[in-house]
């Protein structure tokens, strides 16, 4: 069943966030000449998140792309966050008193940049399938009206051009997410330290 809307790939795993774009073809058919990037970390380190930002900030800053950098972070650290909070590893990927493996992922094309985040747990994460609140009036809600969770992939949803979830070959999955750099400018001097 495809999301309302959707153009890309079609299942339980697939929401649009502002954009209704295609998402990205298989890995066989994707264009020479993207750059690409990759971090693993594990959920039990104090600072697997900050890591992953800082990750994200060399890259951008090397990719020309430094005025994304604070999205980027953000959905980075709501991604890798959710991981160290929520994730439990499917029995065929744990190990007894084993850490958490977390795969950082980004790809550059010419007109995309991609975020993937990888776990260990096969769940797939709510992802929200429209607009929940209406943008007019979040500002006047009390966080007693907001839901309790999901808010994290709500901010998520909002920055993104377009997000799903794939579930991976041998367990586990990753939550992929889209900027569509049409639309946005490149290039400018970064401003995160």
């Amino acid at each position: 069943m495809s999301a309302p809307h959707s153009r890309g790939p079609t299942g339980p795993y697939v929401t649009p966030s502002r954009a209704s774009a295609p998402a990205p073809r298989d890995q066989q058919q994707l264009p020479v000449g993207g750059q690409f990037r990759a971090l693993t970390l594990f959920a039990e380190s104090p600072d697997c998140v900050r890591g992953a930002r800082a990750m994200v900030t060399a890259c951008l800053r090397d990719w020309g792309l430094t005025l994304l950098t604070d999205d980027v972070r953000l959905v980075v650290s709501e991604l890798v966050g959710n991981v160290v909070h929520h994730v439990v590893p499917d029995e065929c990927l744990s190990q007894p008193g084993g850490a958490r493996r977390i795969d950082v992922v980004l790809r550059r094309w010419p007109r995309w940049l991609f975020i993937g985040v990888s776990d260990e747990d096969s769940r797939v994460p709510d992802l929200p399938m429209d607009e929940f609140v209406s943008p007019e009036l979040a500002g006047e809600l009390s966080a007693a009206v907001l839901p309790e969770s999901g808010r994290g992939l709500f901010i998520v949803h909002r920055l993104v051009d377009f997000v799903w979830c794939e579930p991976g070959e041998a367990g586990g999955k990753t939550v992929w997410c889209r900027f569509d750099l049409d639309d946005r400018p490149v290039g400018s001097v970064c401003t995160v330290p």
